[in-house]
């Protein structure tokens, strides 16, 4: 199978699974925001970004080393499973534990209202990623969209059974958020056959040793990417408290859009690059993936800045429609983060991982210094500018340390055109008022960014049509 026709291929698998759930959860916010109080929908994302940070530090990262050795490691599967399985059991014990602790003493006491709930969260949320990681490294890829969109209207349909009709509030939004991974992980054991490869018998320490020399450098990239991705919300909940946070966990749903096509691209591409690396990029396949993959972003980047108002009109209720303003930026941080993931596969492919800690690091600590700095004195608003910043910066770093491993023909110039007008087009919208000279603006930003990568879709729209009609 081609190089164009492969990634297309996984592309559209991914798109049906992961597009069907965004998009379903998308339209769920209003019922999110209507029957949650900001406090409550504060408290959910405080606890659920936590186990974000836990699970890469206990499991010490080692989904990353399931997807990665997968591919490429066939016959050694069984050491593979049974590994990370047992990761993941030593890793719920501890979080077990540590649940019961912090209630005897009265350490944390959010968890005494919600100490199992975080707990369930904890192993769903694992268990999902390390076989999810599995079905994407063994190429079931149909099975993983197919697990996505069950997971989906599980999902949703207890949303809103234990919202609407039992009214359990936020317990019901925990265990919809905990029923939903679960059921996607017992249809994935089944479509991969995930436990016949569980062997506790066999201690498989030489596979062990390799899977988290591969993994173990990523915790500190993982963290990294944690502080960078959420220690504003700790940050904006310290001085601006638990309201203002759930405001701001809120405003990250309309540029969730533009993270669903990262997403599903992402996942496709680490399969790719894996598979056709070519520091030389004699075919040109690498460049021009780069071009149109960051070009497209680009597009809907400014597309969603554009309407970013009138969605947030009906998606938001009540309080939480003050969210529009940190969309722009947030939205940029994505496509930024987009890009970034897309270099980052050459690093994947080259078991390179050490590398990927540098760029996150700095960015981590340029995140939180500017969020310390801003917030104070204008609120959620700083740390939304702070995290564009900060993923802007890790763009550039590895874009700079990917010119050691692949040589890429692109026009940065470009590039960085058109990211300006993306800034510019977003202070605009957060400035002004008045709507006519606003959205004409827009309007002429959008027409200068369709010019500058026309030739750029065009291509991809050339290569969709091939594949399509062979």
């Amino acid at each position: 199978m081609g190089k164009y026709k492969y990634l297309l291929k996984n592309i559209g698998l991914l798109t049906l699974g992961n597009f069907a759930t965004k998009l379903l959860s998308f339209f769920l916010v209003p019922l999110y925001t209507s029957v949650l109080t900001t406090t409550q929908y504060g408290t959910y994302d405080l606890l659920n970004t936590t186990i974000g940070i836990l699970i890469p530090i206990l499991t010490l990262n080692i989904m990353e080393a399931v997807v990665r050795f997968s591919i490429d490691d066939r016959t050694h599967l069984d050491a593979i499973v049974t590994v990370s399985t047992k990761f993941l059991i030593v890793s719920s014990l501890l979080v077990g534990i540590f649940i019961v602790i912090s209630n005897l003493l009265n350490v944390f006491p959010i968890l005494r209202n919600y100490g199992f709930y975080f707990w369930l969260m904890y192993v769903s949320q694992a268990l999902t990623g390390i076989i999810v990681s599995f079905a994407r490294g063994i190429d079931k890829v149909a099975a993983m969209s197919a697990s996505s969109v069950i997971a989906s209207v599980v999902m949703i349909v207890c949303n809103i059974v234990f919202l609407l009709v039992f009214k359990w509030g936020l317990s019901g939004y925990f265990l919809a958020n905990i029923i939903g991974p679960l059921i996607q992980c017992l249809y994935l054991i089944w479509s991969t056959g995930y436990f016949k490869y569980i062997n506790f018998n066999v201690n498989y320490q030489s596979s062990k040793k390799k899977l988290v020399a591969y993994s173990s450098p990523l915790i500190a990239n993982s963290i990294a990417w944690w502080v960078t991705n959420v220690s504003d919300r700790y940050i904006v909940t310290w001085f601006c408290g638990l309201a203002a946070n759930g405001v701001y966990s809120v405003a990250t749903k309309i540029p969730s859009i533009l993270s669903v096509a990262q997403t599903i691209f992402n996942q496709a591409w680490i399969l790719s690059a894996v598979k056709d690396f070519d520091p030389e990029d004699k075919d040109g396949f690498f460049a021009n993936t780069y071009k149109v993959y960051n070009g497209l972003m680009v597009v809907i980047c400014s597309l969603i800045i554009f309407f970013d108002r009138f969605v947030a009109s009906f998606l938001y209720a009540k309080n939480f429609y003050a969210a529009w303003k940190y969309v722009p930026f947030l939205t940029i941080a994505i496509l930024f983060g987009a890009i970034s993931g897309y270099i980052g596969g050459f690093f994947t492919a080259k078991k390179a991982t050490k590398i990927f800690a540098t760029s996150t690091v700095y960015g981590a600590i340029i995140n939180i210094i500017l969020n310390i700095v801003l917030v104070p004195f204008i609120g959620a608003m700083g740390s939304s500018f702070a995290t564009m910043v900060c993923y802007i910066v890790i763009w550039a770093i590895r874009f700079i340390q990917s010119k050691k491993y692949i040589h890429l023909k692109i026009n940065v110039k470009k590039d960085v055109l058109a990211y300006v007008l993306l800034i510019v087009q977003s202070i605009l919208l957060i400035s002004f008022s008045q709507e006519i000279l606003v959205y004409s603006l827009q309007t002429l930003i959008i027409a200068v960014i369709l010019v500058i990568y026309f030739n750029d879709v065009k291509f991809l729209l050339r290569k969709m049509a091939v594949k399509f009609m062979n």
